[in-house]
């Protein structure tokens, strides 16, 4: 297929989103990190302090080595998980903010106590509290409180609310987009049809006036029948239009005969075009599937007259392929074009995407929306190679 990069931008919102994501996100980062560290400060302080007040009374001697009054009075405001224990870490002094399963046997919840103080000390390094700086008396062990936990956690989930935000938003945004776009496909469409419907109606008459009068020369004879045809074609288009926008009739029709009246109308006209190009069924099971046959012969000349855009030099092959896929209808489109860049193949169906100079790159996109939307099919790219050609799938309901 022959692809320009003539296509508008469309990363601006996506890219708006994402820098609106990292102004809130990095500042809320920052934050709490320097929140979690100033937490994390004062819990050293105090430790550190409640080890230094137990190494006082330790040395002093008026107090006969009691301290169990500390947790009760002098540093009754922790709020993290601490443990003083022997200087092997054997036996158990004191704890604060430490729940231990009572139904564990002793061994067992011995063996808790050292896991639960191995994890504080991969966190904090314990304090030493000695006895005149050469005996080892105990060792202060501690961990994080609830607070500085839940403070970890709170930029993660902040991260997530905002990102579903600026999700819910995307969504929201391409709704109404895909929503505008639909009002001005409809509306574009039936004034189409609108706007055609007077003159055809008028020229169609004039033509049944010049069927009546005699004629002389048989040449104005096969005029006026090609006239009419291609007031015909004006006509089906014109009505194609109005039916966009509006629930179509689906009826059960068999593909093959589908597949060629739109060969047989473009065998007509591609020795006009200049081209020499071989329009085929290269295989074709008897299938039938429920279409508007109008809009879903709009959809093969739209890839027929992609196909045909396609090969430059005016020479080539456009061949179709019918069958069943896991039951549902397949109808696979193949030219032996100039191929689809692998850059561009997800633009190829985007609205204003064209590839030719005078192109309004709708045909891809009426044709995917027809197909889609009208039809709940599928119509996609199946492979295309630079330089061999493109085949598209048309996947119908089964």
């Amino acid at each position: 297929m022959k692809l320009s990069t003539r296509s508008p931008k469309s990363g601006n919102i996506k890219t708006a989103l994402l820098v609106a994501a990292f102004v809130i996100i990095i500042p809320i980062l920052f934050y709490t990190h320097n929140l979690v560290d100033r937490l994390q400060k004062k819990e050293r302080e105090v430790a550190a302090l409640y080890a230094k007040s137990v190494e006082y009374l330790a040395n002093s001697p008026y107090s006969g080595g009691e301290y169990s009054f500390i947790f009760d009075e002098l540093i009754r405001a922790i709020d993290f998980p601490i443990i003083e224990s022997d200087a092997n870490n054997i036996e158990i002094k004191a704890s604060r903010n430490i729940e231990i399963d009572t139904t564990l046997s002793k061994s067992e919840r011995d063996a808790s106590v050292r896991s639960l103080i191995a994890d504080m000390d991969k966190m904090n390094r314990p304090i030493v509290v000695s006895y005149q700086d050469t005996i080892i008396l105990s060792r202060v062990h501690y961990g994080e409180s609830l607070l500085i936990t839940r403070l970890r956690w709170l930029p993660y989930i902040e991260i997530v609310i905002a990102a579903l935000f600026i999700f819910v938003g995307y969504i929201g945004f391409s709704y109404i987009k895909r929503s505008e776009q639909s009002n001005i496909w409809v509306g574009m469409a039936r004034e189409t049809a609108h706007q055609l419907g007077t003159p055809l109606s008028s020229m169609m008459g004039w033509v049944e006036i010049m069927k009546l009068q005699p004629q002389p020369n048989p040449r104005l004879t096969d005029t006026i029948a090609e006239m009419e045809n291609d007031l015909l074609r004006l006509n089906k288009i014109a009505d194609r239009f109005s039916k966009i926008g509006s629930k179509p009739d689906l009826r059960e029709e068999k593909l093959l005969e589908v597949v060629k009246g739109v060969i047989l109308y473009f065998q007509k006209r591609i020795p006009q075009m200049g081209k020499r190009v071989d329009i085929v069924v290269e295989s074709a099971e008897p299938v039938t599937a429920k279409i508007n046959r109008e809009l879903f012969e709009w959809v093969l000349e739209n890839l027929v007259k992609n196909g045909l855009d396609a090969m430059e030099d005016g020479k080539g092959k456009i061949s179709f392929r019918i069958s069943r896929l896991n039951g549902a209808p397949v109808i696979d489109v193949t030219d032996t074009g100039k191929g689809i860049d692998a850059a561009y193949r997800k633009d190829i169906f985007r609205p204003g995407f064209s590839t030719k100079k005078r192109g309004w790159g709708l045909g891809l996109s009426l044709s995917k929306r027809i197909v889609e939307t009208y039809h709940k099919g599928k119509l996609s790219v199946k492979e295309s190679k630079l330089g061999v050609g493109t085949t598209f799938r048309i996947k119908l309901q089964s």
